[in-house]
């Protein structure tokens, strides 16, 4: 049992079951034993890769898409570079170096990383040096046009889960059985906020609910409504949550969530439109949700990688062409990960996303 297993264990005895919000939330973000506070998740050492650490080109694409989108808003300055969930860094060092060929873009950028982990701002400081600026939440960033990337931020948000019982619902909590930590459901209660979807779900159908993004995305295109700017979303996920999708990854491989509290990384997927409703109301446009293998298509990420491919021989090119189709193809990254934006009613939609219906 882990030290964070006994200490919720513990809690439970005494307090009840815990919400899965709760439990996901101690899990990751616990400042002694939370996964997010110990380690540095990623790469072929950790638990997980995510897009930038698999080639430069995908923080590229992006990069030209933010800088088409600063261009189609008459060039602002200053404005907020801004990434949350930054990871090592990789991906905003991408970016800069994307943004640079865009005149003016680069000296009129401030750069702002919404982090919470000590181990991770360490990473992004040695990645990124000293002209970066590190915020705990997105409602400390400067109240400027905001040009924003969140990468498989959105996905690690905690979670609540509601089974359908009858015109009611469940919740799904992590309770103790036989003094080991299980899942459990609490009693029917009817739940407002989940009336709409009684026409679209049976008897035992799972939906999720992430209070957290629908806030972040929210609070996001308030700002952006109102001062200018962008934000791309980009995490696994789809349309209107159906289906238990709690995950946790050890070693990159799959591990059950309750085995190792502390110890794994646990996400879920994103119900985009959830964000998309949050942000419309808000006040900013919203494009539709395109796979990342399109967006990327759209923004030539395959003329890129053809250019990269020059001089490459071997290993080196093989490594490369499995990067482009892990980035790309429908059986990789392609189709599972999507991609939202949000910016303000009447400017252009960001370039290789669809603007909405």
């Amino acid at each position: 049992m882990t030290p964070l297993a006994r200490i919720l264990s513990a809690r439970i005895a005494e307090e009840g079951p815990i919400s899965l919000a709760d439990y996901m939330a101690e899990c990751l973000l616990h400042p002694r034993h939370g996964y997010y506070a110990t380690r540095d998740p990623l790469g072929a050492a950790g638990d997980f890769t995510t897009a930038p650490e698999i080639s430069q080109m995908f923080g590229e694409m992006l990069g030209l898409c933010l800088a088409q989108a600063w261009l189609d808003q008459g060039k602002p300055a200053p404005y907020v570079l801004a990434e949350a969930g930054p990871g090592r860094g990789t991906l905003m060092a991408d970016i800069l170096r994307a943004i640079r060929a865009v005149p003016g873009m680069s000296e009129a950028a401030q750069v702002h990383l919404v982090e919470a982990s000590p181990t991770l701002r360490a990473c992004q400081h040695e990645k990124l040096g000293d002209a970066v600026t590190w915020h705990d939440t997105v409602a400390t960033l400067p109240d400027a046009p905001l040009f924003l990337v969140a990468n498989e931020f959105l996905d690690a948000l905690p979670i609540r889960q509601f089974v359908r019982h009858g015109a009611g619902w469940r919740e799904r909590q992590v309770g103790l059985k036989d003094g080991a930590l299980a899942f459990g459901l609490g009693p029917e209660i009817a739940r407002p906020m989940l009336s709409h979807r009684l026409p679209d779900t049976a008897e035992g159908d799972i939906v999720e609910i992430c209070p957290a993004a629908t806030a972040i995305a929210g609070a996001i295109a308030e700002r952006i409504a109102r001062r200018g700017g962008v934000a791309l979303f980009v995490d696994y996920g789809g349309w209107r949550s159906r289906g238990d999708t709690f995950q946790a990854v050890r070693r990159h491989r799959p591990v059950d969530p309750l085995d190792a509290p502390g110890e794994a990384d646990l996400t879920a997927h994103v119900d985009f439109e959830a964000l998309a409703l949050a942000a419309k109301a808000a006040g900013s446009a919203v494009t539709a949700m395109t796979p990342q293998g399109v967006f990327l298509e759209r923004l030539g990420i395959t003329a890129r990688a053809r250019t990269l491919a020059r001089g490459m021989t071997d290993a080196a090119l093989a490594s490369h062409v499995a990067a482009h189709r892990r980035l790309t193809h429908p059986e990789e990254m392609g189709q599972v990960f999507k991609i939202i934006a949000c910016h303000p009613i009447g400017r252009p939609a960001p370039p290789g996303l669809d603007p909405a219906t």
